[in-house]
Formats: structure tokens, sequence, C-alpha cells
């Protein structure tokens, strides 16, 4: 195994678009480390970039210990899954699995014995002799991991491999491949749109927009401490309450929000006193919205717009004015479209963001 090391790595078009800029930062020998962000920011620009399957502008890219910018992606020793999984459909799998190691010109008995386990860590074991034609959409995936796998490379890189997979495939997937790399301690990129997927599979986590990597941590502190309003809004589902107002403070804390509201804070939240007066923006996740007590002075009233209960949960579409919330509330008194519902925020989970650059104002 091997860390996987970018130094200001660049990708610039010819036609002078930035795909990548400037990304800098280490995947460590056997982590498991996940880029994610919306369809075009560059995360499969800079997961080819690591394979060689794009040019790099600038910058320096290391896999162990070598400088590989100008290595041929064959010499590279990674091996790369797609979201298409490009199996030859007149060979079994068994053939599929061998294919790539026959043509490197490994010994027969090698070549038998990387497919059996492979085979074996996969679950392919009675399946070896089908053709791709005949296997579920999942078994079609878990062989084109195995082919990668076969190869036993220092790194594994993986491009949305689970996009074609229905939404309870890919949930049995994910364990597949966080189990495999459990199994294996193989230095693994993966890439994904999906936020759930990045969240539950990744060990760290790279937030990418527009090119520019905009945060790297842990997936739970992403969660609770966001860099920027960009990764506050992207990561959670429901994602992140943003509310833009003027912060005053008469004894408690006040959001005024553009059409007149008026949001009663916790006094004990961790604001500065200096912000008296500023305008910013200030979030709060779903799961942070309270019911609160009638009378309650730092409570607020929201109109309920749509309830969507979802079996363990509840999520709740509010309106204050102008401005939609949605609640993560428990089950139990549901309460009805139009009705009138009283809220506080937890105080120790507000969070603030610069206007200007919207940067987060608090972070431990």
């Amino acid at each position: 195994m091997a860390r996987v090391q970018l130094d200001d790595l660049r990708k610039v078009y010819p036609n002078g678009h930035v795909a990548v800029a400037g990304a800098t930062f280490e995947v460590g020998d056997g982590e498991r480390l996940v880029l994610v962000g919306p369809s075009g920011c560059g995360k499969s620009t800079l997961l080819r970039m690591i394979a060689g399957l794009e040019e790099i502008s600038s910058g320096t890219l290391r896999i162990g210990e070598r400088v590989v910018n100008d290595v041929a992606p064959k010499d590279r020793d990674i091996a790369m899954v797609f979201q298409s999984y490009a199996l030859y459909p007149h060979m079994s799998v068994a053939e599929n699995l061998a294919f790539g190691l026959r043509l490197r010109g490994l010994p027969k008995p090698a070549v038998a014995e990387r497919v059996a386990e492979a085979a074996r860590t996969l679950g392919l074991d009675a399946l070896l002799e089908r053709k791709p034609g005949q296997l579920s959409g999942g078994q079609r995936q878990r062989v084109a991991l195995g082919r990668a796998l076969v190869r036993q490379p220092q790194a594994f890189l993986l491009d949305e491999p689970l996009s074609n997979l229905d939404a309870k495939l890919r949930a049995g997937m994910r364990v597949e491949i966080a189990r495999l790399h459990q199994r294996l301690g193989t230095t693994m990129v993966y890439v994904t749109h999906d936020q759930i997927e990045a969240m539950t599979l990744g060990q760290r986590i790279v937030v990418m927009k527009d090119g520019q990597v905009q945060q790297i941590d842990t997936p739970m502190a992403l969660y609770e401490r966001p860099a920027n309003l960009f990764v506050a809004g992207f990561l959670g589902s429901p994602a992140m309450n943003l509310l833009r107002g003027r912060l005053q403070r008469d004894g408690g804390w006040t959001l005024e929000l553009a059409d007149g509201a008026r949001l009663p804070l916790p006094a004990e939240a961790r604001f500065d006193a200096g912000w008296h007066g500023r305008e910013l923006h200030v979030g709060v996740r779903p799961e942070h919205l309270l019911r609160a007590g009638e009378g309650e002075a730092e409570g607020f009233d929201a109109v309920v717009d749509v309830v969507e209960p979802v079996g363990s949960e509840v999520f709740v579409n509010l309106r204050v004015g102008t401005h939609a919330l949605v609640a993560r509330l428990a089950p139990g008194d549901v309460p009805a479209a139009g009705s009138t519902l009283r809220l506080r925020a937890a105080p120790a989970q507000l969070h603030a963001f610069d206007l200007a650059d919207e940067s987060a104002l608090m972070r431990e």
C-alpha cells in the first residue's frame, strides 16, 4: 500500500477553464478518502489526474515516494473502478477477472489463485461461470471491483461506482466496499456527488466546489464544524437551515430578517458581543430546531407547510414569514399542515457565516 500526495495540483484546459485550482492534500497509507461535491466541481478530473488519464497542468503528484506526473497510467500501480462496469459481455465472470492479469503475462497458476481469492472476498464463487448479462447490477459492480482487486495495486481509485444502482443496492454496496477496505487496508480514493455516500464511506472527506478544495476533515467534523456556507449547506439531509439577517442584542439575541420577521435566538448562543447590528448568515440543522413551550421568550412561531413522515422521524417543512425552514422531529404528535408550531433553536448548535466571504465565524 502507499500514500498519495498532491502538492498544488492544477488542471487548466486550453480554453482557459480551470477544472482543478491547486489541490494540496495527502491520502494516508491505507486510508479511505472521499472526494465529494456537485457536478462539475472537479472531483472526477482530480481522480483522473491521479490515475494518469488526465494530464497535470502544474503541481506535483506522488504515489508512495515516487513522483508520477509523467508516468504512464499502466506504470502507476493503481487500479480504477468506473461508473460504467465495462465488463466484456462475451466472457464469464472468471474470464473478466483474469483478463487483465493475462495481458500482463502472469503465469496461469498465479492468475487462478488471484481470481479465486477475489471471488471469495467478494462472494462471487458461485457466479464465476456466468456471463455479465446473467448478473444483477450489484453483482456486476462486484465483478468490476474484483477486476481491480486482482491487480493488487498500491491504491484503488473509484469514480462514482454505485451511481447506476438503485437506492437499496447502493446502501448494500456501501457496506461491502467499507468491509472490503477494512479487510484489505488498501489506500482508496472514492469520488461521489452523493453526500450520504461520502459521509458513510469516508474516513476523511475532501469537499470541492468550482475546482477548489473547500474543507478536508472527518465526516462528523465537517457536519458539526463546516468551514463555510457552502459546506454547511451541502452536507446534511435535510440541509442546514440558513437565514440571512441582521443580528441584534437587546438582553437576548434576535435575528431580523429582510421581510421584517424577527427570530428570537437563545441568549446563551455563542455569538460575539461585537456582532450586534451585523448582517450575516445564521444556520441551524433541522434536528437542532426543538419544540418550545407556550410563551417561551426565545421561541418563535412557524407555520407548518408540508409534513414528511419517514418512519423513525418526521421532517416538518415550515414558513417564518417568507422564509422556509425544516425541522427534524420525533414521530408522535405530528403537526397538521397549516397549523402553527412553536420552536426554539438549541443554543450550542447555532452557526454564523460572514456575509462577504461566507466563512464560518464560530469554529472551535
